[in-house]
């Protein structure tokens, strides 16, 4: 059974308000809301319409990107200028964003950050402030980007915990990252993950009891997303920070760059992803030596699924990659004191290094970490994913695999792409595919690929073995 919300159902019910934001978001120029209202292809209207209408949706449990707009066909927002500043126009929005005719003040929060963010990014781009063509400008516009949503916070002492893992995760499961986010919390650290349902949504929960026991405040749950997945994973109702981030790469290099140390629960092609960019930046010669704790870890029923991808790392990348990672199954204490441990190592290796707490600028990333990968047919069958080249190397390319597999489920460009050509086709080392096409399996098997109750899961890939 597949974790539920807790809250107000999707009703198709709509209400249509005006609203002011609330907090966070600085004074617009005329220009900056022309873009915003403009919805020709070179506007702005329709990436705030997608976005806004993933915010004000929060909560569903849907992963099909396109049936938010078949459930609210005529919803739409208009940003205001007015005397005063400005004002947010919702017309047919979702009824389940409002109580007694107000808009819920988070859902208001997360608005403004959504156009804090489309609004900063596009006037960056259009104005050639970010350098994307070399590997320190593209951390320079991550760092930008981060430091104008107000999430990055000097003088505090590492404790920022990424959590990873799938939207699509059974129930003990789901239980099991509340565990783990109730003891890191009860240690007072703050969680980070990629904002949506599930094993991203679970650890803020349990992190949510375990401050409000030590009464602790100014916590942090902070989402990380980007505009091709906010569709598909909505922010879950306990986010408090969250930022859009141009694309799949530089959401991963966020992570890294924010989080003190990661957590991997059960997932699917996402979070296979995602491990194998961490893994990618430390097995890189430079980045020998510098702390960074990354634990896989879940219930007991969820030890097979570690086990498997464990062996498909060790089979691809060598044995010693386990040598990046620890496997803890059923014991969220162990995970928590492992983790603090960790982020000790990696607060004295930062205070020996005067390296900021705040932003991991010491981890080399490579250029091919950073570029934007094509979610296309040929870009997914050109891939090198063969064991007879560097380590990191074919960890990017292993990385880009499953980011077009996750295209392919579920963002718009990847889905039409499907629809039009067909599958695609993933191709490379024998040894490698049939491991490669047995973990896909399984993960079809687990109901990983896709939340269930809709139709069943058509692979949007083939894997020649």
């Amino acid at each position: 059974m597949n974790a539920q919300h807790f809250g107000e159902p999707i009703t198709g019910k709509t209400v249509s308000a005006r609203v002011s934001p609330a907090g966070g978001l600085d004074i617009l120029s005329r220009n900056e809301v022309a873009r915003l209202r403009d919805a020709s292809g070179s506007g702005l209207h329709q990436l705030l319409r997608r976005c806004a209408l993933a915010v004000l949706t929060s909560g569903n449990l849907s992963d099909d990107p396109g049936s938010m707009f078949e459930q609210y066909p005529d919803f739409d927002i208009q940003v205001l200028q007015e005397d005063r500043g400005i004002k947010i126009e919702l017309k047919n929005a979702p009824e389940q964003a409002f109580v007694d005719g107000r808009i819920i003040r988070g859902i208001n929060e997360l608005l403004v950050a959504v156009m804090r963010d489309i609004v900063y990014i596009s006037t960056q781009l259009e104005s050639g402030a970010f350098d994307l063509d070399d590997s320190v400008g593209i951390t320079h516009s991550v760092f930008e980007i981060l430091r104008n949503s107000r999430i990055l916070r000097p003088q505090v002492d590492p404790n920022l915990v990424v959590c990873w893992g799938g939207h699509s995760i059974s129930r003990d499961e789901y239980e099991y990252t509340k565990r783990v986010g109730y003891q890191l919390g009860l240690r007072s650290m703050d969680i980070c993950t990629g904002c949506g349902p599930g094993a991203m949504k679970g650890p803020m929960k349990g992190a949510t009891i375990a401050h409000a026991k030590q009464r602790r405040k100014g916590n942090r749950y902070i989402g990380v997303t980007e505009p091709g997945i906010i569709a598909a994973e909505s922010p879950n109702p306990i986010v408090n920070n969250l930022v859009i981030m141009p694309d799949i790469e530089k959401r991963l290099e966020a992570f890294v760059r924010l989080g003190h140390g990661i957590i991997v629960f059960p997932g699917g092609v996402g979070t296979a992803e995602e491990i194998l960019y961490m893994l990618g930046i430390l097995l890189l010669p430079k980045n020998k030596g510098i702390p960074f704790p990354l634990i896989f870890t879940g219930p007991r029923n969820s030890a097979a699924y570690f086990e498997q991808i464990d062996r498909f790392l060790r089979l691809c990348l060598g044995d010693s990659v386990a040598e990046h990672y620890k496997i803890i199954i059923d014991d969220p204490a162990a995970v928590a004191h492992a983790m603090v441990a960790g982020v000790d190592k990696v607060r004295n290796h930062r205070l020996d290094n005067k390296d900021a707490f705040f932003f991991n600028w010491a981890l080399d990333i490579p250029l091919p970490f950073q570029q934007p990968f094509p979610p296309t047919h040929n870009a997914m069958s050109g891939l090198a994913l063969h064991r007879d080249r560097p380590r990191h190397e074919l960890a990017a390319d292993l990385r880009r695999a499953f980011s077009g597999i996750v295209a392919g489920n579920v963002k718009p460009e990847g889905v039409r792409a499907i629809a039009e050509h067909g599958p695609f086709v993933i191709d490379g080392e024998p040894e490698i595919m049939r491991a490669l096409d047995d973990l896909l399996k399984a993960f079809v098997a687990q109901h990983r690929m896709k939340l269930p109750g809709g139709t069943a899961y058509e692979p949007c890939y083939v894997v020649r073995t």
